[in-house]
């Protein structure tokens, strides 16, 4: 059997080839694995908003532009027996420790009260800032109005205490918070 005399024109038809069943093979196990990955995003989404506002029948789902119209905020609003009993909004926040967008789910009250809160992404230091995801951090946040309550850590002259260690983090979910009670404000509240 003869060897194949190796050329620039059959390196560059074998990697055309190896190119093309590569793109093929990516293709084909993204459209695989896109529906099941979209199920189990939104599955996360439907249980963070179910763990910040109380039990609903029916639930409203839209989108906001944030005041300072960098970003939307997901709203969505909750409703019993056709009784709104809270919004949950998907907030966010760029200044975190890490370059990565921290994304909270706030719940309010009809009253504007905060019932819950849920952290869905971050990247924050592990054992300092992902510690805003600890009941410890989040129930200091639990029933209080952000109209008199002030969302700023004790340092910047507010009502929160800081995670020690972490006061950029704790500053950074302050900030989410502020986004989503002004944002709603400016909605015409909890209507």
């Amino acid at each position: 059997m003869a060897k194949k005399e190796s050329s620039f024109k059959n390196m560059v038809i074998t990697l055309f080839v190896v190119t093309l069943i590569s793109a093929f093979a990516l293709g084909a196990i993204y459209n695989v694995t896109k529906e099941p990955i979209a199920l189990a995003k939104k599955a996360k989404a439907v249980a963070a908003v179910k763990a910040v506002i109380p039990e609903f029948d029916t639930l409203f789902t839209y989108k906001v532009m944030d005041t300072d119209g960098t970003d939307s905020l997901i709203f969505n609003k909750g409703f019993k027996n056709e009784q709104l009993v809270g919004t949950a909004i998907e907030t966010f926040t760029n200044i975190g420790y890490d370059p990565t967008q921290i994304r909270i789910v706030v719940g309010f009250s009809p009253e504007g009260k905060i019932i819950n809160t849920s952290v869905v992404q971050h990247k924050e230091t592990p054992g300092l800032g992902t510690k805003m995801s600890n009941e410890k951090f989040k129930t200091q946040f639990q029933n209080k109005n952000p109209e008199t309550f002030l969302l700023r850590v004790k340092k910047d002259g507010g009502n929160v205490d800081a995670i020690t260690a972490a006061t950029i983090s704790s500053r950074a979910f302050c900030d989410a918070l502020n986004r989503a009670h002004t944002t709603l404000k400016n909605e015409g509240g909890n209507n």
